[in-house]
């Protein structure tokens, strides 16, 4: 393990910014850590917490995942003051849920949208049809202790007012350990997330630190100085391992943070043989 900590120490040393990293063999304590409770912005890493919520709510009979879902544009603020807003289409990676916009989907579909494609729209609709509480409940269930997600996507007025939604790696790497090993969720749900996960479209960070080929089902999350990635790594020829890394630092510098993102994911593959003892 030393081997290890130095080689990450040597890659992270002098990195511009806020790095935090959690790193070990899934339902195992980490074997690597770095600033891992440091708060983050979580970007688009809040939508893995969504995932969660909508899919203890179908479990608990609360919500039809296959019930249609109206497809709107209007959503009550978090400031609860009867405050309303709406997304920006051109602040969205995903097209398919605006091309419904005005009819339905189901929330299945946009569960998934919200993951491989990252649908700001579909996080929106589905944190209205399961609640922010729900959400929270995920977070907690997961053993979450700096994590929140407080608002939807786009809800400035709340973020004004300090309402936020902010993501720690310790946390991320948490919640997805939590989906991979089946505590957070029945066999069902938890086989239908990883599944998502897996089919994870935007890959240039950890993905690309991994071999081709290689099961990871992962999340990440980005804006303009900020970048992060989480998630399960399944090598074959040794156990899983769950790697979570934050950045935040100048906004521009998204290249180096994906380099670096890459460059720690591909340390940790190296050294996964490493991860299991």
């Amino acid at each position: 393990m030393t081997l290890l900590r130095e080689t990450l120490d040597e890659a992270l040393d002098g990195a511009p910014g806020l790095v935090s990293v959690s790193l070990g063999r899934l339902g195992a304590p980490p074997a690597y850590t770095r600033l891992a409770d440091e708060p983050h912005y979580a970007a688009s890493t809040m939508k893995v917490a969504v995932l969660v919520a909508v899919h203890r709510a179908a479990e608990a009979g609360t919500l039809d995942l296959d019930a249609p879902v109206p497809v709107v544009n209007d959503f009550a603020s978090a400031l609860g003051d009867g405050s309303r807003y709406a997304d920006d289409p051109g602040y969205d990676n995903e097209r398919e849920v605006w091309d419904r916009l005005g009819a339905a989907a189901p929330a299945r579909w946009l569960a998934r949208r919200m993951v491989v494609r990252s649908s700001n729209l579909a996080t929106n609709l589905l944190i209205a049809l399961v609640g922010l509480p729900t959400v929270a409940e995920a977070w907690r269930l997961a053993g979450a202790t700096g994590s929140v997600t407080g608002r939807g996507i786009e809800d400035w007025a709340a973020r004004v007012a300090g309402i936020d939604n902010t993501v720690t790696a310790a946390d991320l790497a948490r919640l997805l350990g939590a989906i991979a090993t089946g505590s957070i969720a029945g066999p069902r749900s938890r086989a239908e997330m990883l599944d998502v996960l897996a089919a994870q479209e935007q890959r240039e960070d950890l993905a690309a630190g991994l071999p081709d080929g290689v099961r990871i089902e992962h999340k990440n999350g980005w804006i303009p100085g900020v970048r992060h990635g989480a998630g399960v790594v399944r090598p074959g020829d040794t156990p899983p391992y769950v790697i979570a890394v934050c950045t935040t630092g100048e906004p521009g510098g998204d290249d180096d943070a994906r380099r670096l993102i890459t460059r720690v994911s591909r340390i940790a593959w190296d050294a996964r043989e490493e991860l299991t003892r």
